[in-house]
């Protein structure tokens, strides 16, 4: 239950021994303080961290009140240059309140000048916000499984955390001295405590990257030649896939899961003399996007066109990049050639002279069939055959956490913050250099401690048995598309006093008749009729 303690405020005393009041003005300034328990400039609070305290009011003067409010706010930011004045939209996406039992209150509802109250809070930072937080329009029901995330503290931070001034998400601890005057509220005291938060965020899966994402480039050919005017000395394709993502620790000063990049180089030569190309080099960036707006974002940012005509809503955009450290191949990767045969094609027979072996075993002449004039009918094509040379390059990616301080991927209603990776492939071909760049997605998490455990089974005695998972729907249907068959044919054997002529040949398509046979069925042939039988006449 909230108490209160109330305590005498310091006096000021003269050296004659007289006590003499502070010199007071109209007003007095009272003084609210809010104590958080193990507390810190630096300190970083994540999903299911406790924030508790206490608060302090004390005041000049008496102050009648109706109620007091202890809350943790989380608010979004965004501004925007005016023609006149700028433009500020607050979106307030998190709002807790600690309960204050009525009973706790004093009677009467008057602060006492000189006395201190003391108010004990208790928030527990929540894993996600209710479905109330975003109600407004979407493109996808994905989205708001996005928007329902906490985000993070967004500026305030002790090092760049790479955001512009435009954008900010701000949690803090709030206390309002409350006094109602008719039908509002004034407040009367306030007093704020601002926290930084780096909420846990899941893996996601990878991107469905298409044309329409300008944001990205997963794939890049280039032709390689020594100069403009020399011929080519072939072509060389790179194709990147997105990298899993980088997992912070809670409090985002190291990498738990350094991410790697993986590129497929194909190169094809013009000539089968001509070498795959030499990767001299590899330079790596990262690149914060900051995205803002006005009004609510019906769709993801990085997908899409972010910026398109005709908009009520003022959109903005910000990225800066930072430099990795120099990545060092310890030796050259390993190329793989292979060899595509020669096509080749028939002519299929339609427009021959000659009838085809299935016209005449029908009787049919070559008159009767369609004819397709054909100067040479049993001409060939072929290609030569070509050599491509393949491999795999595999970029760890190395993070400044010790520089920079990096946000988790996130989309709220208003503001959002993706990440990209820019490589840069130095290679180097009979002298010839030239550079493939690509732009990957990397998302960036934060991790979260899992709080699931291994299912025990009561008849184990010797400690907890992991009980494994049930296949999925498209494992259990792939299991039965896989399981072998096997059918057995069986001859039939008619007795010995029976002729050769009249017995025949009987085979069975199923085992059922062999299982009537050996259970004492008649012994006869069976009759057509019956399923499962087929009659084979010699």
């Amino acid at each position: 239950m909230t108490s209160w303690v109330a305590s005498s405020a310091a006096s000021t005393c003269s050296p004659m021994g007289s006590v003499y009041p502070k010199r007071s003005t109209a007003y007095p300034k009272s003084d609210v303080q809010i104590n958080l328990k193990d507390h810190y400039n630096s300190k970083v609070y994540t999903s299911s961290s406790p924030i508790s305290g206490d608060v302090s009011i004390t005041t000049r003067r008496e102050v009648r009140f109706d109620s007091i409010q202890i809350l943790l706010l989380g608010q979004t930011r965004t501004s925007f240059e005016g023609m006149s004045v700028p433009q500020e939209v607050t979106h307030t996406f998190l709002k807790m309140m600690m309960p204050i039992p009525e009973s706790t209150y004093p009677v009467p509802r008057v602060l006492e000048s000189g006395q201190t109250y003391t108010i004990p809070f208790n928030f527990v930072v929540p894993n996600q916000l209710t479905i109330n937080a975003c109600n407004h329009a979407r493109l996808s029901d994905q989205l708001q499984d996005h928007h329902v995330l906490l985000p993070p503290s967004v500026g305030g931070w002790q090092r760049d955390d790479m955001a512009p001034n435009m954008a900010r998400v701000e949690y803090s601890v709030k206390v309002r001295v409350l006094r109602d005057d008719g039908n509002r509220k004034t407040r009367i005291m306030e007093g704020s405590q601002a926290v930084q938060i780096l909420p846990a965020t899941p893996e996601e899966p990878p991107l469905n990257v298409t044309d329409k994402d300008k944001l990205y480039r997963m794939s890049k050919t280039k032709t390689l030649r020594k100069n403009i005017l020399s011929t080519k000395l072939g072509r060389v394709t790179a194709e990147a896939i997105q990298p899993s993502a980088a997992i912070l620790s809670p409090d985002g000063r190291r990498v738990m899961s350094h991410p790697m990049a993986s590129v497929k180089l194909t190169f094809d030569p013009e000539s089968g003399r001509t070498l795959p190309p030499t990767i001299t080099g590899v330079t790596a960036k990262l690149t914060a996007h900051t995205y803002y707006s006005s009004g609510t974002i019906s769709s993801f940012p990085n997908l899409g066109e972010w910026n398109t005509p005709y908009l009520l809503d003022r959109r903005g955009q910000f990225f800066t990049s930072t430099p990795l450290p120099p990545i060092t191949l310890a030796q050259q990767p390993a190329w793989t050639p292979t060899v595509t045969p020669p096509i080749s094609r028939r002519d299929s027979g339609y427009g021959s002279d000659q009838p085809s072996s299935s016209c005449e075993d029908n009787n049919y002449s070559s008159s009767k069939l369609p004819m397709l004039k054909s100067s040479s009918p049993t001409t060939t094509s072929s290609t030569s055959p070509s050599t491509q040379h393949t491999t795999t390059l595999t970029i760890p990616l190395s993070l400044p956490t010790d520089k920079k301080t990096l946000l988790p991927t996130f989309h709220s209603c208003i503001a959002s913050r993706v990440y990209t990776v820019h490589l840069a492939l130095a290679l180097n071909t009979r002298g010839a250099s030239s550079t493939v760049s690509l732009v990957v997605p990397l998302q960036i998490a934060v991790d979260s401690t899992s709080t699931t455990s291994p299912s025990t089974s009561p008849l184990s005695a010797g400690g907890p048995v992991v009980v494994a998972a049930p296949p999925s729907f498209e494992e259990a249907a792939a299991d039965e598309h896989l399981r072998p068959r096997v059918l057995h044919a069986y001859e039939y054997e008619a007795p010995e006093g029976q002729a050769a002529a009249e017995r025949g040949s009987w085979m069975l398509r199923a085992g059922e008749g062999a299982q009537e046979e050996e259970a004492g069925g008649n012994g006869g042939l069976p009759e057509y009729g019956e399923a499962g039988y087929r009659r084979r006449v010699d």
